[in-house]
């Protein structure tokens, strides 16, 4: 319906996560709702509002960023063109995994930070893996695909690097 308002031809929708290998295990990044207050478990290290801060009070309308050691990705089964390894270097996984704690947390589905695309778990790590160096260039969606919001979460971390 979307792509009808807005004249243009309709594309399969993707959802972004990651997976980080590294020697103490696999670690999972992903956006998601809070089912519960079991954090700790899954590895919760922040959260943010769904649809507007005022309703952000409630659990139902909030969401959390996990960086779940030997966590799983529910849906992991049906991904498109993936996984995709971005890098086998040490170091870079490992500062993908110090990253994710500083992940920005505006309202999920809104346009907060004023970048022209709503913030969801595509800008989550769009922003993780831009700010933890990995060049975000070849990344793209499978063919006939969009991710929205992934364009947000690079111009936060374009953000970032800017001088004040």
């Amino acid at each position: 319906m979307a792509s009808r308002l807005q004249r243009r031809p309709a594309y399969d929708l993707y959802h972004s996560a990651l997976q980080i290998e590294v020697a103490e295990g696999k670690y999972v990044v992903e956006q998601a709702p809070v089912p519960d207050l079991s954090g700790n478990e899954r590895g919760v290290v922040a959260e943010g509002p769904v649809g507007s801060r005022l309703a952000g009070r409630f659990r139902i309308f909030r969401y959390e960023v996990r960086l779940w050691l030997n966590g799983h990705i529910p849906d992991v089964v049906e991904a498109v063109d993936s996984p995709r390894r971005l890098t086998q270097d040490d170091d870079r996984a490992r500062r993908v995994l110090e990253t994710v704690a500083r992940v920005p947390t505006p309202v999920w589905g809104r346009d907060e930070l004023a970048t022209g695309d709503m913030w969801n778990s595509n800008s989550v790590i769009a922003w993780v893996i831009a700010r933890s160096g990995i060049d975000t260039d070849p990344i793209e969606p499978p063919e006939g695909g969009r991710a929205p919001g992934w364009n947000a979460g690079l111009e936060v971390a374009r953000r970032h690097d800017e001088p004040a």
